[in-house]
């Protein structure tokens, strides 16, 4: 029978398990990809296992996320990954050098490697033939040391491409057309697949635009051919030496099959507060914008941005409107002046930011307060702007730029201009400049930590019983930005957990940090609808409730990175057996796991007594026995102390 692309990527890489739907396996990993807001607690966990140098193929680090240095915190660690890329063998991506994604696209990615990055949207890699994930910043540090990457095997969803994109519709709206049909966990245990002739007129960063918002569907990445397209862009990038055909058998076949006409797509946009609340512009057209934001690692490409200036050339964009432009990469906006691109969206009245992730984190360019946000980012999730009370909305670069002309949402398809069709030149401007190489002479590198870098507080065993208080209760797709946000308040303080904790769940619940400090000492739950855990791959979503006491999670089902995540920091990730038990279940409820060591290894089932009703629920966990014993040490970290016989660290470290 013959092989698809995810099949042949993850069997020349397969290291332990039986590639069949739901069985665990083991994948070897080529390249790893950490940015800042992660890649601190990465370098912290790697110094701590006492591995003096990367083991993989090639390993990067980025500084995309937190760029805005309003004190001391930030520029500190970025002095800290310099030293630490140095001393340990990876790539350093310089301040102001771009968003890590299309970066490594230009810089790194090699159709047929794995790629494992400490973050949510690594699957962009995708587009260029490789097998990109995201995953929690300890199992990058793993991937570093030379270990294999364990995840359920998913299924694999063929999604067949026909037709052609008509004007005024791009990449954009093809995943906002799968978010659409299918919402944020229609992905979930599946790898994404694109083939067919639809392909043909889909450039590699097209592709980068599907693959990296596939996250957004819950899948565990996406995956395109490496073709002629990515091989035209990796001549253009001057790499051309790396190119391998990876194609489709014909004989091959999938999981689950989804077809898609591209020439029936029209102008598609995401309301508040999900990726997946999806309608067709011209439904919402007419309502008053006070930003539109073009730019970031959901559509980072020339192309993007160059369409957008041809769409406000000799115009100028609406006196209420913010028009703000987020070049992806340093090297895509020295092409963008040299191509006189720049100048048009200068004239036309933007706003240029650095090269970064910015705004698509709330690092800056937050919104006016419920005013509507147009963005070509690949999240929308309350607060996550950088403003409580935000108004985004998902859209592509044409709309965007449409609207940001008119001062309302537009269908472009009504601008009374014709098409700006791009084509990206054969040639172009490459910087290689920003990326500084390992140092020849790690020994002499001494790292340099500022006073912002705390050690990792110490994790105890999971003990035979839990007994506390439900901390909280949410509902549906909370997400890892809710649990714990991101933006310039919080993010610098990423490799200081006591002082991040502060604001866990602080967007749902601004007491829960007081309360949870009173049970730090014994054990406090919290008790989650479906999708648990949706989103960005940051630990500190798990790190930091560990920190303050939480030893387990009751949930209807899991997003994939959080419930690993969960389980790597010695959380307990049970579902209900009866999701309608969650309505018995109120805050404050007192509840019981007694001998909850043995339940786990013993078996999936695992009994929750309310000794504040009298009640039992039964809940179940789906973790392999090596993930029981995670658990059961406290934390992977401990786990990896133990197989190399390293002391565990005290609350005085």
């Amino acid at each position: 029978m013959g092989k698809t692309v995810a099949h042949k990527l993850m069997e020349s890489h397969l290291v332990d398990g039986k590639m069949e739907p739901g069985e665990e396996i083991a994948l070897s990993i080529d390249q790893t990809l950490t940015q800042d807001a992660t890649g601190t607690m990465v370098m912290l966990e790697f110094e701590a296992m006492q591995v003096p140098r990367v083991k993989t193929e090639l390993s990067a680090q980025y500084v995309d996320h937190n760029l805005l240095q309003t004190d001391f915190r930030n520029a500190d660690d970025h002095l800290f990954l310099r030293s630490a890329c140095k001393k340990f063998g990876l790539w350093y991506s310089r301040p102001g050098n771009g968003v890590s994604h299309p970066v490594h696209m230009e810089r790194f990615g090699i159709p047929g490697r794995t790629l494992l990055g400490s973050d949510s949207h690594t699957p962009a890699a995708g587009a260029l033939g490789m097998l990109a994930m995201g995953a929690g910043g300890l199992e990058v540090a793993l991937a570093m040391a030379g270990e294999p990457i364990y995840i359920r095997m998913p299924k694999i969803w063929g999604v067949k491409l026909t037709g052609k994109l008509p004007e005024w519709v791009s990449a954009k709206d093809v995943i906002l057309e799968m978010l659409r049909r299918h919402g944020v966990d229609g992905g979930v245990g599946k790898i994404v697949e694109y083939y067919g002739p639809g392909l043909q007129d889909l450039s590699a960063m097209d592709r980068h635009v599907i693959a990296n918002m596939g996250t957004e569907l819950g899948a565990t990445t996406t995956v395109f051919p490496s073709d002629e397209a990515v091989r035209k862009f990796l001549q253009a990038q001057g790499r051309e030496e790396v190119w391998a055909e990876i194609r489709t058998d014909d004989a091959a076949r999938y999981d689950e099959y989804e077809e898609i006409d591209l020439s029936q797509l029209e102008p598609l946009i995401a309301l508040p507060s999900s990726p997946g609340n999806v309608v067709a512009v011209r439904e919402v057209a007419g309502r008053e914008i006070y930003q539109s934001y073009i730019g970031s690692s959901a559509n980072p490409g020339l192309r993007d941005l160059a369409v957008a200036a041809l769409i406000v050339e000799d115009r100028q964009v609406h006196d209420r409107v913010s028009f703000d432009i987020n070049p992806a990469s340093r090297q895509i906006l020295e092409n963008l002046v040299a191509l006189g691109l720049l100048e048009k969206l200068i004239h036309a009245g933007a706003r240029i930011h650095q090269a970064g992730c910015n705004g698509c984190i709330g690092m800056g360019q937050a919104p006016a307060t419920g005013r509507i946000s147009l963005r070509t980012v690949p999240r929308n999730f309350p607060g996550r702007s950088g403003t409580k009370e935000d108004q985004v909305y998902l859209c592509s670069p044409e709309t965007a730029a449409a609207s940001a002309l008119t001062g309302v949402i537009t269908d472009p398809r009504t601008l009374n201009r014709g098409y700006p069709r791009f084509e990206e030149p054969d040639s172009i401007r490459i910087n290689r400049q920003m990326l500084v190489p390992p140092s020849d002479q790690p020994e002499a590198v001494e790292l340099e930590k500022g006073p912002n870098i705390k050690p990792l507080p110490p994790f105890d065993p999971l003990p035979d019983r839990l007994e506390g208080p439900v901390l909280l209760k949410v509902g549906d797709d909370i997400s890892t930005d809710e649990i714990m946000p991101a933006g310039a308040r919080v993010l610098p303080y990423r490799s200081n957990i006591p002082a991040i904790s502060k604001f866990v769940f602080s967007r749902v619940d601004e007491t829960y940090y007081e309360r949870a400090v009173a049970h730090q000492r014994q054990a406090s739950f919290v008790v989650g609808g479906h999708n648990y855990g949706q989103g960005s791959s940051r630990e500190h979503a798990a790190l930091a409730p560990r920190y303050l006491g939480l030893r387990a999670v009751m949930a209807k089902s899991f997003a994939r990175i959080h419930w690993q995540n969960l389980i790597n920091f010695g959380i307990l990730p049970l579902t209900f057996a009866d999701p309608s038990d969650w309505d018995r279940i109120d805050p404050a409820d007192v509840l019981v796991l007694a001998d909850v060591r043995h339940a786990i290894q013993q078996g999936q089932a695992v009994k929750v007594a309310n000794q504040t009703k009298g009640e039992e629920y039964q809940t179940a966990h789906s973790m392999s026995a090596r993930q029981v014993a995670r658990v059961q040490a406290g934390s992977l970290i401990n786990v990896v102390r133990r197989k190399q016989r390293l002391p565990r660290p005290s609350s005085r470290d």
